[in-house]
């Protein structure tokens, strides 16, 4: 596949496509980069961001090293049942075994949110986007749709229940940086979380990959 470069104003992200061996690629370059290089599957492609002073060789060098840290990076995902006995736990660790849901399920990629709750019918939706995401993100998520099942806003009782997960900060800023980095359309951590009956958020079924390496850094800047 010939390469492609979308043109943009000094100073901003420069974005090239081009093909490493059957996986197109989305190359980004920003100035807001320095040293990270970070990579994640975006539906049918991978997206890598890199400094924009690396050098063509160094681009090409990091852009098939990425691509393929996420494309081996690839998990099948857990069902439904080992989401249960997940959240199970958690309630029972976190939460003193007071949030029992009547369900827990993945959905379909949803456009702008992460997971939701509807404290109603005790239902909780976590999106596939998650699944490779680390454990520790995962359960964050599980212990804040968890908490909504006891504490329905985002007030500060809801956000003492959730602090008592010790790696709730850490997550928050893992999700708000996949956010920036990939440019989703998703509200603030988990901000809108909560539904009030059927989602009609559910968009395709994208599955996103993150790579970790030598010199990589966690959150990425957005770009």
């Amino acid at each position: 596949m010939a390469r492609t470069t979308r043109t943009a104003p000094p100073g901003a992200v420069t974005t090239t496509s081009t093909l490493v061996g059957t996986t197109t690629v989305e190359v980004r370059r920003s100035p807001r980069r320095r040293r990270t290089v970070s990579a994640y599957r975006d539906a049918d492609r991978v997206v890598v961001l890199i400094p924009a002073r690396f050098s063509a060789g160094e681009e090409r060098e990091w852009v098939a090293r990425m691509v393929a840290r996420v494309e081996g990076s690839r998990r099948p995902p857990r069902g439904d049942d080992d989401l249960g006995r997940r959240a199970a736990r958690l309630s029972a660790r976190w939460l003193d075994g007071r949030a029992q849901p009547v369900s827990v399920r993945w959905v379909p990629a949803m456009r702008t949110r992460w997971a939701s709750c509807t404290p109603a019918d005790g239902t909780i939706r976590l999106s596939r986007r998650l699944q490779d995401f680390p454990e520790w993100v995962q359960d964050y998520v599980l212990v804040h749709e968890l908490a909504h099942l006891i504490e329905a806003g985002h007030g500060p009782r809801f956000w003492q229940l959730v602090g008592a997960y010790p790696r709730t900060e850490r997550a928050r800023g893992f999700l708000d940086g996949v956010s920036a980095a990939a440019q989703l359309p998703i509200a603030d951590d988990l901000a809108d979380d909560l539904a009030e009956g059927d989602l009609g958020d559910l968009g395709d079924d994208p599955v996103d990959e993150l790579a970790e390496g030598d010199d990589l850094a966690w959150p990425p800047a957005a770009g």
